[in-house]
């Protein structure tokens, strides 16, 4: 088997075209459309992601044609039986068990080039389960068919250091398996295969760290995977063909950055690839705001293209060879105005304090007031800014951050639901404005027409725009008189809220940082719930939900007990609101965002008795941010966050839960990705080799966790009763302090998971189905109905057709009737007219009994 080396090969290598280069802003000489420009150039890291061929395995002979020269050892009868040594023809040597004359049993093989089998034995040959040594020292052991490698074994070769652990067929590899590249295991594929290429799902590991997982095709990357550079910090995530990018994926840039950075954003392209450059339609965001839309060409922007700068200015006409058409010597001049505008005849006007990349967007609110009075307006709300701009700029990563451990590059955007959460702490929500009422506000005047959901994003500009349009709805009233008043509604926002209470972060979701990991989980269901909940419960149409509507939602899936009263719900919504409810009043009308109905869910999760005990009462916590240069790594080294934050302590915590606490766990696992990691190479084997025998750790751990709490246990027990001899009480308190916070996390965590996997979940999934099933009664009734409408419909004009029928039978005979009478007298006219003497004659004879009896009377 052929060890894994240097040298490239086609088939599973990286071309230059595909390792593009860091992301960097280009200088003022270069286009101006090619800041952050991406090209593919190769890098030595990158080439460590060639391979050679697969290994091949060596041929096995099978057993025939056998002419036995000598045997020693026991017979019945005339047959070999027993334990005995038989010598064949060429010098092949076979020593074990004999049934009736055949090797049948345990036995040893040994063929005269130096091949060895030993294991089971089934009427002369090799059958069942046995080990194949070669005289190169690689080794087979596993399942053998008839003398070939056939089911589940391993091959190691010490020559190439390579080890495959899975799944033959016929002498190959075949199924599920594992290949290991070299002796350390930092080179291994695991995954499908198919006569011993790599065929199917799988993931590839390289020595440099560097891992694609995805489709592969005759060993080559081809169809849907995801490669990921390490030590670039770059990952691509799309279509393969043969080895190179190329179909639609999406190329990202990871650049580390330090806290506080200007460029919130990563460089990221998505849409089309060619031979492992961008080709066709696709869009680039940069690091610095700006995208670019529109064809490509070579990596390269050319064809029609839109270009939104930073500042919001956008240019869309054509691009020739990344340069734009129109402008194509003006990037000193579009640098130093903040971008080109979209047209030539607007480039006249002032560029912000701020500069490009803060640019406000408050437009809405510039209109209200004179025009003379805008532009000195505008500067004096930037000067404001720039006062602030240092805190301002620590408040945004910190609330950006928040629900997040750990990021490839440092890369942070808030969140609306973040957004919602800062608002809230700043208490904006108590100036005669709802948190609902005051998103509406910000969202029609930032964003008009735009519906924001709480998992969309804003920059560092937008974040800044939205607390100048906030301030101007809270205190413009009290300001009127005033000649700035944008600024001066601003500075009274920042001074009277923003700047005591915007770093104590309260609330259920935010207040510790894996409460937020463990409860994004739940989020996307929430929110699909949050938004129907209105729609059914109203009879007018609305987009936001109220305090009643919750209580109604609570009611209508039966979750109210002893525990979870109606009191009790109201108390949890007005925790951070008292507005909706009070000793003396309450408002169930006003209206209430997805981030206090998600946690007023996280307060009735606590609440709510599921497993007949009650639990702690709704609270918030402070995480201490109160000093204004405090920094993200300084929060990082709290007390709280040590005793939280470890990878490791997290894991075990979530491992005696169930399912949906273990993705919050390999959630938070999956956020180290890109960190480079100094594993030793032992415990590293270790674990890949338990994997391979079908052993996963996890499931080790979660099927085995009352061993784990039991071993826990004892180990506490231990530890205490150590810390107690030889630590000072202060060590000893310290510990205690962190095993009861520890306690407090996974009972959290286990009444979380009760609640929404088995409670609040599942009952709203239930009236689902017995919403629709009622539909369904009820279509099924209109139905019904409507086919009996139809029948009875039927009928009636089957009989009004009968009536009328009958109506003009009867017609039609009194007519005949009428007409009787006539028709006799025109036939006697006309016998007159013919023969007089027979008509009188005729007359007499026909003469009725009554005219009889008149002629007797006479």
């Amino acid at each position: 088997m052929a060890e894994e080396g240097t040298a490239p090969e086609k088939s599973d290598g990286m071309t230059r075209e595909e390792f593009p280069r860091r992301e960097t802003e280009t200088s003022p000489a270069s286009s101006v459309v090619s800041e952050a420009r991406a090209d593919f150039t190769p890098s030595a890291a990158a080439l460590e992601t060639e391979e050679t061929a697969e290994p091949e395995i060596p041929a096995v002979q099978v057993l025939s044609d056998l002419v036995l020269q000598r045997y020693e050892g026991g017979t019945c009868g005339e047959l070999f039986h027993g334990e005995g040594v038989a010598y064949f023809r060429g010098g092949h040597v076979y020593k074990g068990s004999f049934v009736d004359g055949c090797m049948h049993g345990h036995g040893e093989y040994t063929w005269a080039d130096g091949l060895k089998y030993e294991g089971d034995f089934e009427s002369n040959a090799p059958m069942g389960h046995g080990t194949y040594t070669w005289f190169d020292c690689s080794t087979y052991e596993g399942e053998v068919c008839n003398g070939i490698c056939h089911g589940t074994g391993t091959y190691k070769s010490p020559k190439t250091s390579t080890i495959y652990r899975g799944q033959w067929h016929k002498g190959k590899r075949h199924g599920k398996g594992t290949m290991y590249y070299n002796q350390e295991a930092t080179s291994w594929y695991k995954g499908d295969w198919e006569n011993n290429q790599r065929e199917g799902w799988g993931m590839r590991c390289y020595p440099s760290g560097d891992t694609y997982e995805g489709q592969w095709k005759n060993s080559i990357r081809h169809g849907e995977g995801t490669m990921k550079w390490i030590q670039l910090g770059q990952q691509y995530s799309g279509q393969w063909l043969n080895g190179f990018q190329h179909g639609h994926g999406t190329h990202t840039w990871f650049l580390r950055r330090v806290f506080g950075s200007q460029y919130p954003l990563r460089n990221e392209y998505t849409g089309e690839f060619a031979q492992g450059a961008r080709h066709g339609q696709g869009t680039f965001v940069y690091a610095s705001g700006s995208v670019y839309s529109g064809c490509w060409k070579n990596n390269k922007k050319h064809g029609q293209g839109k270009f939104v700068y930073k500042n919001g200015r956008i240019y869309e006409e054509e691009f020739i060879n990344d340069r734009m058409a129109e402008f194509p010597a003006s990037s000193i001049i579009s640098r130093a105005l903040g971008g080109l505008p979209s047209r030539p005849e607007e480039s006249v006007g002032c560029a912000s304090l701020l500069g490009p990349d803060l640019a406000l967007n408050i437009d809405t609110l510039l209109n209200r007031i004179p025009e003379v009075q805008r532009r000195e307006e505008l500067k004096q709300v930037e000067f404001a800014i720039m006062r602030h701009i240092a805190l301002l700029r620590s408040i945004y990563s910190l609330y950006s951050s928040l629900g997040h451990e750990n990021s490839p590059d440092n890369t942070f955007l808030l969140s609306h639901l973040q957004f919602c959460r800062f608002l809230k702490d700043c208490s904006v929500h108590q100036h005669g404005l709802t948190l609902a009422q005051l998103d509406r506000l910000i969202n029609k005047d930032i964003s008009p027409g735009n519906v924001n959901t709480p998992f969309s994003t804003m920059l560092l500009r937008k974040w800044i725009s939205c607390i100048v349009i906030a301030a101007y709805h809270i205190y413009h009233r009290d300001l009127e008189s005033s000649s700035n008043v944008l600024a001066e509604c601003f500075s009274k926002l920042m001074k009277q809220n923003i700047i005591p209470n915007s770093k104590n972060v309260k609330g259920l979701l935010y207040c510790q940082p894996l409460r937020a990991v463990i409860g994004k989980n739940y989020t996307d269901r929430c929110w699909d719930i949050y938004q129907t909940v209105p729609k059914v419960s109203s009879t007018t149409i609305s987009d936001i939900m109220s305090a009643r509507h919750f209580i109604w939602l609570f009611k209508l899936l039966g979750l109210f007990d002893h525990t979870l009263t109606t009191r009790r719900l109201l108390e949890i919504l007005s925790h951070e609101n008292p507005a909706i409810y009070s000793s003396t009043h309450s408002n169930l009308d006003l209206e209430i965002t997805f981030l206090e109905f998600f946690e007023a869910l996280l307060g009735c999760a606590e609440v709510k008795n599921t497993h007949g005990a009650r639990t702690a009462q709704p609270r918030q916590c402070d995480l201490g941010y109160h000093d204004e240069t405090t920094s993200r790594d300084q929060m990082k080294n709290s007390s709280i966050l040590n005793q939280l934050a470890s990878p490791q302590e997290y894991e075990s915590t979530v491992l005696s839960s169930s399912t949906i606490i273990s993705s919050a766990s390999s959630s938070v696992n999956s956020l180290e990705e890109f960190k480079p990691k100094a594993t030793p190479q032992s415990s590293l084997s270790e674990e890949i080799q338990l994997k391979d025998q079908g052993i996963d750790l996890f499931e080790m751990a979660v099927t085995n966790t009352s061993e784990m709490e039991l071993h826990k246990q004892t180990t506490s027990s231990v530890l205490v009763e150590y810390t107690q001899v030889t630590k000072p009480p202060s060590i000893r308190k310290w510990v205690a302090e962190e095993g009861r916070l520890e306690d407090q996390l996974k009972s959290w965590i286990n009444r979380i998971h009760q609640f929404f996997t088995h409670t609040f979940f599942p009952a709203y999934e239930h009236n689902l189905v017995l919403k629709k099933e009622m539909q369904e009664e009820r279509q099924r009734q209109i139905t019904d109905n409507r086919v009996t409408l139809e029948k009875a419909k039927a009928n009636a004009k089957l009989r009004e057709l009968q009536r009328e029928e009958e109506e003009r039978s009867k017609d039609k005979e009194e007519e005949d009737v009428k007409r009787s009478p006539v028709l006799i007298d025109l036939n006697n006219s006309s016998a007159a007219l013919t023969t007089p003497v027979a008509s009188s004659n005729s007359v007499d004879l026909k003469q009725s009994p009554a005219n009889k009896k008149k002629k007797k009377r006479k």
